[in-house]
């Protein structure tokens, strides 16, 4: 057992009488002095590592912030269950903090508690770099620091201002407050300073650096914008398939069969309707990905909509599509690859990382499918950027696109009516199609099991159900099988509507959820397939393929919604319409 382990568990041993001790003290109290320094507003999301007992998460949430508690410690996560039940609880721990990484999301607060002095110091630069990267523009991080006696049991380690000073200009952090106090517990020998900093609100993050890929590169083909967009459109639909990377570095990998499928699904429309993305290029001749993987795709008619994980391909459609990713992926090296760097610099921003493996016969198009095609390196802040910014890249992107495309048709003496390029640019997601789950709503009727509303836990006439997006589409698009629940058209169309439903809400519709994934998906191979790659690659669950695990991921993905979507928020069914008109009577 390591060291960091041997903490961990004397917290779990000891959580009864350290949760005591924590619960003695007054949240309020403690930080009063800082609380002057805390962003305030609507809305705020704070990050509480090594939460404890959940005390000062439960301060947090009593002054408006939405709140996730990260502890690593069993023992402890139990009492905070007990003593503050409503709070979000993630398992991790420093200095890695994996788990949270990959719920996708940035906090205006992150509170690092007496945890700092558990942390060797070897540890300490990759810790403060993670708890940084969580933090957005203008957002502050408040640590404690712990000097005097140690225990046995715990491993401590000395402290000191200096160093987070520090580390502090080293990410361009500003030291707000550094305040001495005594031990409130009472135990002698024992201070702690507290030290308040923040990141500036310059509000860029790594938009410049987009800005001058899109913008101010050279660029003797489309290619350069074909592989930000596709490396864009993973942050926002399939983020969880990003991993970090494993020398430590601040970047991703994402699997390269995904960039590549990403690939495929800009240029496909494209190259149909001859818009050059080259000069003098017209169709698939003279662009080095279309050869002839990429030429049996249009041949049999497969469309970018049909490139969507979870679908099956096999005979000619698997061989074409495998050779298509093939040739994507061995131009996106050579050329978008190589020739994006940074400015001022020879240095690449991308990297390809792995050889590919062979892959024959049918294909489903799964996360652990995507990654035969080896890796593409991210910078972490570029990545972070796309995470929270993607949607104000997307229109600059495209238009640049567009505009490029124009200048090569112009000088091939060719023109198109207004709107054409543009049309063609738009990004082909699924149709807003509720009919398989439709269809398989009208299964489990015929077989005696009528579905019921999700929202209001009653049996559903099949004339009276609607299929609803639980995360709205009008917020964010997505028509994954996880997010398509049967509802009342009452409450769907007059209640709910494009609303984001509240935590509380999703909450209680957790049984009514987890019955009808049951039900629907888990029936049939094909089915459960498509579920779980698309839900791997949208929800924060890992490789977990366990229907509670998804629940808690579509938990984080609503969480994640509100806060980069600010959708407005629905509060559930009200009183009357709980008995609504779609239901089945006993």
């Amino acid at each position: 057992m390591s060291v960091v382990d041997e903490t961990i568990a004397a917290y779990d041993r000891g959580a009864a009488a350290f949760t005591a001790g924590y619960e003695s003290l007054s949240a309020e109290a403690l930080w009063g002095p800082l609380k002057d320094l805390l962003p305030t507003g609507a809305g705020r999301l704070a990050l509480d590592v090594g939460a404890g007992s959940g005390r000062d998460a439960a301060w947090l949430v009593g002054l408006g912030y939405e709140v996730v508690a990260a502890e690593p410690a069993g023992g402890m996560r139990a009492e905070g269950r007990r003593l503050h039940p409503g709070l979000r609880w993630v398992d991790d721990r420093l200095p890695a903090l994996t788990a949270v990484h990959r719920l996708g999301l940035s906090y205006d607060l992150v509170l690092l508690s007496a945890v700092w002095m558990h942390l060797a110091l070897v540890e300490r630069p990759r810790a403060f770099r993670k708890l940084v990267t969580l933090l957005k523009p203008g957002g502050v991080l408040v640590v404690t620091l712990r000097n005097g006696p140690g225990d046995p049991e715990r491993a401590m380690h000395p402290t000191s201002l200096g160093e987070i000073e520090g580390l502090a200009r080293e990410h361009g952090l500003a030291v707000l407050r550094a305040l001495d106090e005594p031990d409130r517990l009472g135990r002698t020998g024992v201070v702690w300073t507290s030290v308040v900093l923040r990141l500036p609100d310059d509000g860029s993050l790594s938009l410049p650096l987009i800005r001058g890929i899109v913008l101010n590169d050279e660029k003797s083909s489309t290619y350069k914008l074909g592989l930000l967009r596709a490396v864009a459109k993973i942050a926002d639909a399939a983020p969880s398939l990003a991993v970090p990377a494993a020398d430590e570095s601040d970047r991703v990998l994402v699997p390269m069969g995904c960039v590549a499928l990403h690939w495929l699904r800009a240029y496909l429309p494209l190259v149909a309707a001859g818009l050059p993305q080259a000069p003098g290029n017209s169709g698939p001749d003279g662009l080095g990905f279309a050869g002839t993987g990429f030429r049996a795709l249009l041949a049999l008619g497969i469309t970018a909509g049909d490139l969507r994980l979870g679908m099956r391909f096999a005979g000619p459609r698997a061989d074409a599509l495998v050779a298509a990713l093939g040739e994507a992926r061995r131009t996106i090296l050579a050329m978008p690859v190589r020739y994006t760097t940074y400015p001022n610099a020879d240095g690449p921003v991308f990297q390809g990382v792995g050889r590919p493996v062979r892959v024959t016969g049918p294909v489903t198009l799964m996360p652990e499918t995507l990654k035969a095609w080896g890796h593409l390196s991210v910078p972490g802040p570029l990545w972070r950027t796309l995470l929270r910014l993607g949607a104000w890249v997307e229109p600059v992107l495209v238009s640049e696109w567009a505009r490029l495309i124009r200048g090569y048709a112009v000088r091939m003496g060719r023109a198109w009516e207004p709107g054409v390029i543009e049309g063609h640019l738009v990004w082909q997601e699924p149709a807003r199609d509720t009919g398989l789950a439709r269809l398989v709503a009208g299964r489990l009727a015929q077989a005696g099991t009528p579905p019921v509303c999700v929202w209001s836990g009653l049996p559903l006439r099949l004339d009276a159900l609607d299929i609803d997006h639980a995360l709205p589409w009008s917020a964010w698009p997505c028509g994954d099988l996880w997010n398509l629940f049967p509802a009342s058209r009452r409450v769907n169309q007059h209640e709910k509507r494009d609303r984001l439903p509240s935590a509380l809400v999703l909450a209680q519709a957790r049984e009514p959820i987890l019955t009808w994934w049951r039900a629907a998906w888990d029936s049939e191979q094909g089915l459960a397939e498509r579920f779980w790659a698309e839900a791997r690659a949208a929800l924060p669950i890992g490789a977990d393929t366990s229907f509670d695990a998804a629940f808690a991921g579509l938990e984080w993905r609503r969480l994640r919604v509100s806060q980069d979507q600010q959708a407005p928020e629905w509060t559930g069914v009200r009183g009357p319409a709980r008995r609504q008109d779609g239901a089945v009577s006993g």
